[in-house]
């Protein structure tokens, strides 16, 4: 019995010499990608703010609309890049100011939810819905209002120049129903 272990047990040792050095010496080098893709991970990044880009009428939305939900006149109209629902941007009468801006992001549900928490994020907004399943926030801003909320790969971003989000909750409502989202 003694005779097989004596002629196995110098193999192993050689094996094991040979394959064990490198291993002590250099560390693996598959550990470097796991912390990389770990790092790279994060929540999803909300796009840019649209800006306007040129006139025409929002097609979603009209100035009577806006009028009746913010409570001022409507000058200009203007509409960003973007098809088929740009953000529309409704001046006050004197053309001068923005005071309403609606804004309908389309992708995936990260992406509206990541849109919806840069504008109104959960810590410091009150939470804030539409019938149909959007759910989201509104809070007063330095220049007025914000009202956002989701619903699966949309978000509805509604900014105003007035104190209260009331105004930009019905400006919201109105856009949703119109839209049929």
């Amino acid at each position: 019995m003694r005779r097989p272990l004596l002629l196995v047990l110098p193999a192993l040792l050689a094996l094991s010499a040979c394959g064990g050095a490198p291993q002590d010496s250099a560390p693996p080098q598959t550990s470097a990608p796991p912390a990389q893709e770990t790092t790279s991970a994060g929540p999803a990044q909300p796009p840019a703010v649209p800006v306007p880009a040129t006139d025409g009428p929002c097609p979603y939305l009209d100035k009577e609309e806006v009028r009746a939900a913010n409570g001022q006149g409507v000058g200009k109209v203007r509409i960003s890049e973007g098809k088929p629902n740009p953000a529309c941007f409704f001046y006050r009468a004197d053309n001068k100011t923005v005071q309403a801006m609606v804004w309908i992001y389309s992708g995936s549900a990260e992406g509206a939810k990541a849109v919806v928490d840069a504008q109104a994020p959960v810590a410091g907004s009150s939470p804030a819905d539409l019938p149909g399943g959007w759910k989201g926030g509104s809070k007063k801003t330095d220049s007025g209002a914000v009202f956002a909320v989701a619903k699966g790969e949309y978000a509805l971003v509604v900014t105003t120049n007035q104190d209260r989000t009331i105004a930009a909750k019905r400006i919201a409502t109105v856009a949703a129903g119109n839209l049929k989202l």
